[in-house]
């Protein structure tokens, strides 16, 4: 069988592959800058054990459930059909891509995805929960919204009633990753319960520089994301990059006014925030919009992203690092956008209602977004729950107040201690690790007594 691999094609996704994978590393780092100092760690590691054990989930079982022939009424893939990815290892008749190609490049998709969830809850979660809870999520919910979204394995269409019944665009997963794990987030939230002191004591970023390094390896990543979602080195790969660039930057812009006009002060934690609004949007709708319908939707995106953050102290929900306000309402805005701002000049070759097309792609896209959005949720908030009852979810008070990274990991990420020129060594460490622990807690314990008194006064 003569060979019908394009090489150019093939390149492109496996570097776009690995500029996805880059993202979870940049995603840990922009969390990791957000959370205070005392849970840094935690909060990358989460990220991290994320991507290990998804990693392995998807190639037992997962890119099967995602990929494979629909079982369900566009539901589910055949879970058994690719399982330990059987029969991928060699090339396709007709295909211009190896499939394992396709099956890398998916798999990291699945990876962030679960990582996003984790910034909803920091600071207060069990780590070994928190894997116990991604593998279930990710087996639950994430592997069947997948096929219910992406319709094709390179190139080989595979159903999925979002994509092909609904007939509604999500380009590069806007519902099967932004708001997929936007609603995860918003319900694990309530599930956990809020930190203590949330309302009452600052919880501001503990090293904004790494919160920005974080902002711009995740913009450099998505290029991947997106523009290798064409699956080819093509006209819609080049539309798309183009696309993705100018919505981020515009929604920087639209993120920086909104914070200039509310607060008196454009910040630089809002432009890695903006970064990531505009990417969100932009995601679902990089093939269907215009460079010009792109800036718009960024600049909406942008502005609506920033005044959504607050709604957590309106409605009491403690959201940690705005995983609601950045990816639920950025993926809505840029999923339900697509029926306002589509244009048949792009390559998706829709029209919305901005452009003459009525209204039939908004109600498409609308119930797509939502239908994702509720099955995430109600999923979720089972799953929370029942660990949160069986196993525990939330870390212990002493621990939450002590700092997760030592309670759980044995470690701080700033061994403030050496650098000041005290004793160190192996031998050391442990005693200066407790010794902290026990200080610091302490100071807890000061600072609840403190607020008991206040209360009852």
């Amino acid at each position: 069988m003569e060979s019908t691999i394009n090489s150019g094609d093939t390149a492109w996704v496996l570097t776009s592959a690995a500029l996805v994978l880059l993202m979870t590393p940049g995603l840990a780092l922009f969390y990791g800058g957000m959370v205070r100092s005392k849970s840094v760690l935690n909060m990358m590691m989460m990220s991290f054990g994320a991507l290990a054990l998804v990693s392995v989930l998807w190639v037992l079982y997962g890119y099967s459930i995602a990929f494979g022939d629909d079982v369900g009424l566009g539901l589910i893939g055949d879970p058994t059909q690719y399982l330990g990815l059987e029969g991928l290892m060699a090339e396709a008749e007709g295909a211009s891509l190896p499939p394992m190609a396709f099956v890398g490049f998916q798999a990291v998709f699945a990876i962030i995805t679960v990582a996003l969830i984790s910034g909803a809850i920091a600071d207060r979660a069990k780590f070994g929960t928190w894997l116990v809870f991604a593998g279930l999520w990710a087996t639950v919910v994430y592997f069947p919204v997948a096929h219910w979204v992406f319709d094709f394995s390179a190139g080989e269409h595979v159903g999925g009633w979002i994509a092909n019944d609904l007939v509604a665009i999500d380009f590069a997963g806007g519902t099967a990753v932004h708001i997929n794990a936007g609603a995860a987030g918003l319900a694990l939230a309530l599930v956990l319960g809020r930190r203590r002191g949330f309302g009452r004591e600052p919880m501001r970023p503990h090293n904004l520089p790494l919160v920005m390094v974080g902002a711009g390896l995740l913009w450099f990543g998505w290029f991947g994301f997106n523009a290798g979602s064409a699956l080819a080195a093509n006209n819609l790969a080049a539309v798309t990059w183009v696309n993705t660039l100018v919505a981020t930057a515009a929604a920087v812009l639209g993120w920086l006014a909104t914070e200039r006009v509310r607060d008196g002060h454009a910040t630089s934690l809002g432009a890695a925030s903006g970064v990531v609004a505009g990417l969100v949007a932009i995601t679902p709708a990089c093939s269907s919009l215009s460079p010009i319908g792109s800036v718009a939707l960024g600049l909406v995106a942008g502005a609506l992203c920033a005044l959504a953050v607050g709604l957590k102290y309106r409605f009491g929900y403690d959201d940690s690092l705005d995983v609601v306000g950045v990816h639920l309402v950025g993926g809505l805005v840029g999923t339900v956008g697509i029926g306002f701002l589509a244009t048949a000049s792009a390559p998706a070759g829709v029209s919305g209602l901005f452009y003459g097309g009525g209204a039939d792609q908004l109600w498409r896209q609308a119930l797509g977004a939502f239908a994702v959005l509720t099955v995430s949720f109600v999923a979720t908030y089972l799953i929370g729950t029942v660990l949160q009852r069986t196993v525990g979810f939330r870390v212990e008070e002493e621990d939450e107040l002590g700092g997760i990274d030592l309670s759980a990991h044995a470690e701080q990420a700033y061994d403030l201690h050496s650098a000041a020129g005290g004793p160190a060594g192996p031998a050391l460490e442990p005693a200066i690790q407790v010794t902290a622990h026990k200080a610091v807690a302490g100071v807890g314990a000061r600072e609840r007594s403190h607020q008991e008194e206040r209360t009852s006064a």
